[in-house]
């Protein structure tokens, strides 16, 4: 399958921490959301995706060209968590700005996205909310008809309504095939909701990359009580809870066959992510 990002054995180095060769793909046409909790990585990984932070080693590429290629920006839309136009700009003037930036920008569907937004074309930035200055943030991303859509902490803060719609405007952006969005969010919800693939990361390690709908249709939280005991082979990470212990399983079916006395439930997102952070691994893992 086509990649619209490449991510191969990325690294960087800082007093305290490293991101540790960082693997993971975007495939074409999908949306990947990016989980883990805050200071994992997720923004220095995509900091460095962008190269605004100088890699100390392995490999980027964006839409199949390496990222320090400047003619990738056409192509390339950046959403961060916080709206980067000046105060004292209007919607109007972020256009006249970013007009001149990129080569291809579409006035007509700048000006669509207003509207759909409900954003005054005439009023300034600092008279706006943070909703609406994340949707003002998408409407410029969006202008110059990107085929890659990368957003970092994009929906954090915002309105359960707000993000809804935000999340619906990334479905369809990829509607057609052939644009990608690489969404990095701690609220799991948002990414279980729209994403085709999650990559976790963990302490600067990438923990795992797989299909969504994998982890949510095969993946299961084993609940036993005292006097039963899993193999270690047969789950991924071990977490007690005072009266019990819970068992994060690949495959719950199989798990629940073997392990009958003990109840095993459909995990959530949120639920494989925190069995990773918290838990306690296998020693077969």
């Amino acid at each position: 399958m086509e990649n619209s990002i490449l991510v191969r054995d990325l690294t960087k180095r800082f007093p305290g921490f490293t991101l540790d060769r960082v693997s993971f793909q975007v495939p074409k046409g999908r949306i990947v959301g990016f989980i883990g909790e805050n200071g994992a990585g997720k923004s220095t990984t995509i900091r460095l995706i962008l190269n605004d932070l100088k890699k100390d080693g392995g490999t980027v590429e964006l839409l199949g060209r390496d990222h320090t290629d400047p003619a990738v920006k056409n192509d390339l839309g950046v959403v961060f968590d916080a709206c980067n136009f000046p105060e004292a700009f209007t919607p109007l003037d972020v256009e006249k700005v970013l007009s001149g930036v990129y080569s291809v920008w579409d006035g007509q569907a700048y000006r669509g996205y207003l509207k759909r937004f409900a954003l005054p074309e005439r009023k300034r930035v600092k008279t706006f909310s943070k909703g609406m200055k994340m949707k003002l943030s998408i409407a410029a991303a969006l202008a110059h008809r990107p085929r890659l859509l990368i957003l970092d902490e994009a929906t954090a803060g915002l309105d359960p309504v707000i993000r809804d719609e935000i999340l619906d405007i990334l479905l369809d952006f990829i509607q057609d095939e052939e644009h990608s969005v690489f969404f990095s969010s701690h609220i799991t919800s948002d990414i279980q909701k729209i994403a085709d693939y999650a990559v976790l990361i963990h302490q600067g390690k990438i923990v795992f990359e797989e299909e969504k709908d994998v982890l949510l249709d095969q993946y299961g939280i084993l609940r036993c009580g005292k006097g039963t005991e899993v193999e270690p082979g047969d789950y991924i990470v071990r977490r007690e809870t005072g009266v019990s212990a819970e068992y994060l399983v690949r495959d719950r079916s199989a798990a629940g066959k073997k392990y009958p006395k003990a109840v095993a439930d459909a995990a959530s997102l949120e639920d494989i992510m925190l069995f990773y952070i918290k838990g306690e691994a296998s020693c077969e893992e």
